[in-house]
Parts: C-alpha cells; sequence; structure tokens
C-alpha cells in the first residue's frame, strides 16, 4: 500500500523533520485549525496547519528513497510518483503561495522538477478557502534516489504576525 514519505505532513509535530530554508518575518508557526479569520479544512483528521509571516518562508524535506525502503530496481522503472499540498488564505489579508518539488539524482542534481506559478490569494476579490494543488511525475527516467519537497509563501500586506499563506496535508506518495 502506497504511503505518505513525508514526516510530519500537518504540523503535528511542529516543525521537526522540516528544514527551515526561508524563515522570515515572525517565521514560521504551527497553529490549529480553523485558525484566526481561517477556514475549516474539508477533511477529518487535520487539526493543524504551517502558518507563514510578511517575509518570505519555505521549508522543505528531502526524502532519502533508498532509506525509505525502495530498491534500485523500484526507483529505475520510474514508478509514478504523486505530489499534493493544501494552501489557503485568510479572510483579512492576502498571501502569496509557492511549491518546488524535484526528483533528484544519487549526487542530488535534478531529474524533473515541478514548479508551479506562485499563487496570489486577495480576499477582497478571491475565494481564500483551502485549495489542492497535485502534480503526477512519470517518464522520468532512471536514476531517481531522492524527492525534495518544498513550500510555503508569505502575507502580501507585510503586518507583523502570521498573516500569510497557510499550508498542510502535504504527501508525497511513490506508486510502486
Amino acid at each position: 500500500m502506497a504511503r505518505n514519505l513525508l514526516k510530519n505532513p500537518s504540523g503535528e509535530e511542529q516543525l521537526e523533520f522540516w528544514e527551515l530554508t526561508e524563515n522570515g518575518g515572525s517565521q514560521w508557526k504551527v497553529e490549529d485549525m480553523p485558525g484566526d479569520c481561517g477556514y475549516d479544512f474539508c477533511h477529518d483528521g487535520v487539526t493543524k496547519y504551517f502558518a507563514t509571516s510578511f517575509e518570505l518562508c519555505l521549508k522543505r524535506q528531502v526524502i532519502d528513497l533508498l532509506e525509505e525502503g525502495f530498491s534500485f530496481e523500484q526507483l529505475d522503472a520510474q514508478p509514478p510518483v504523486t505530489v499534493e499540498d493544501w494552501y489557503s488564505g485568510r479572510k483579512d489579508c492576502g498571501c502569496t503561495y509557492r511549491m518546488t518539488v524535484c526528483l533528484l539524482d544519487e549526487n542530488h542534481e535534478v531529474i524533473q522538477e515541478f514548479k508551479p506559478d506562485p499563487v496570489t490569494l486577495d480576499p477582497d476579490c478571491d475565494n481564500c478557502f483551502w485549495k489542492q494543488v497535485s502534480h503526477t511525475f512519470s517518464n522520468y527516467g532512471p536514476g531517481m534516489r531522492y524527492i525534495s519537497f518544498e513550500h510555503g509563501g508569505q502575507d502580501t500586506k507585510f503586518w507583523d504576525g502570521w498573516f500569510g499563506v497557510r499550508v498542510t496535508g502535504s504527501s508525497v506518495i511513490v506508486e510502486v
């Protein structure tokens, strides 16, 4: 059965297992759903999210696929890799969301990258409810050994505190 390879995808363990690659403003924070001026999440079981600040906040996990129990043969067969993430804004402040996921070889060189354009949410004209982004990698060639998953963002009004994008429910699944 496929399993989520990301550890602590929704902040149950605060920021454990995440490398903070950008930690600006008031820095990252874990909050309880739905949070101040927030929206309820659409799936049961997710009770926390990561909140960003007024300067860019990005966090990353690099998954070692061999350490996770995959064999060279399984990985070189180019199994589908599905990544998902959920993000939302607040009812009172705009925000931007960013995501970059890379399939990496043994030297951490990029084999294939998924990097959608940043999304800006404005509560004055957008629905800032929880939104899902999803992508499946396929036909990327042999040699994948690591997956780098990075996401985050910031608010658009530069308010002191945690008024930026909220992220939760992230997943990386390798279908072997």
